[in-house]
């Protein structure tokens, strides 16, 4: 798997920058033109590399600041038909699959765990739905409720933000992970009041037999393995680049029914089956968080030992 470096150079580093990727046996192919950039004005250099090497050259290439009087953007490669490429990605210390780009991991991570609008509609219809399903004890619908569930983002960058050592960047991941919540549980709440004034349902549901649901108040130890492997499986599938949908239903599981079945309990007047729910919410999180940190902790620490990589880190900065 290739990524191209797409790097604004001020003139005087050129030669330096030209050298680091010619000297990368997981360089494919480089270009170098010369004033080519405008704004920031400089060379622009294309360099088409290993994904295995990227991280390494990304770190490189911010010790030279060229990311402060030039830029670096990277653009991943669908099909690159090239003997070089083959022969790069041979070369190339570790393997494409294990490899961690530090820098494109904080970067979508920060971005996407910003509170927006549509984050908090996503989880408000996802927990809503998750109600729905309590309520008539559907597997389907708490299936559908997690589809929706969009919190694994902020959860994996929170994790990226504590080993990073980015407080900024916790703080905003956590602020979006709670008010999320405490949003989409007060709209459910208000839902659930207008289902039980209208006579839909009353308070026979937090007694009723629930076998398809009633796993979402009962949290034990399976709830805290559930949790663990859900943190390590959605830390592995964002930092492998692989497609993060199906695991963010997987890390759903285990949070926003439960944050349903508060928003039910809060409405049925249900003090026992609330402080469950909570109870099983707040394990959850916590399994994720702290499975979803010790894996990037260790990522890093194996990635830092092969030859070659990770020596020069996002780490450092």
């Amino acid at each position: 798997m290739l990524l191209q470096l797409r790097v604004t150079v001020p003139e005087d580093r050129t030669d330096r920058v030209r050298e680091l990727f010619e000297n990368d046996p997981g360089t494919a192919h480089l270009a170098v033109l010369p004033g080519a950039s405008v704004s920031p004005a400089g060379d622009l250099v294309l360099a088409d590399v290993a994904r295995e090497s990227a991280d390494a050259l990304v770190s490189a290439l911010r010790d030279l600041n060229v990311h402060r009087d030039g830029a670096i953007a990277l653009t991943s490669i669908d099909a690159a038909v090239s003997s070089a490429a083959r022969r790069a990605e041979e070369r190339a210390p570790g393997d494409a699959a294990d490899a961690v780009v530090w820098e494109q991991v904080v970067r979508t991570t920060d971005a996407d765990s910003a509170l927006s609008v549509s984050y908090l509609a996503f989880l408000t219809i996802a927990t809503m739905l998750a109600a729905i399903a309590i309520i008539n004890d559907s597997a389907i619908l708490t299936i559908g409720a997690m589809v929706l569930g969009p919190e694994f983002v902020p959860l994996a960058g929170l994790a990226v933000a504590v080993v990073q050592r980015r407080p900024a960047h916790a703080r905003r991941a956590a602020t979006t992970l709670i008010l999320g919540f405490v949003v989409a549980i007060g709209l459910t709440t208000c839902m659930t009041l207008v289902g039980r004034g209208l006579g839909w349902f009353g308070t026979e549901v937090l007694v009723a037999d629930r076998p398809q649901t009633g796993f979402i108040t009962h949290p034990d130890k399976w709830s805290l393995v559930v949790a663990v492997l859900a943190g390590v499986a959605g830390v592995l599938s964002l930092t492998s680049a692989k497609s993060g949908a199906l695991v963010g239903v997987f890390i759903s599981v285990t949070t926003v029914p439960a944050a349903a079945d508060m928003a039910v309990s809060l409405a049925l007047g249900g003090g026992a089956e609330f402080l469950s729910a909570a109870t099983q919410l707040g394990i959850n999180l916590a399994g994720i968080l702290i499975a979803a940190t010790i894996t990037l902790a260790v990522q890093r620490a194996v990635w830092r030992r092969i030859p070659g990589v990770a020596s020069r880190t996002v780490a450092r900065h």
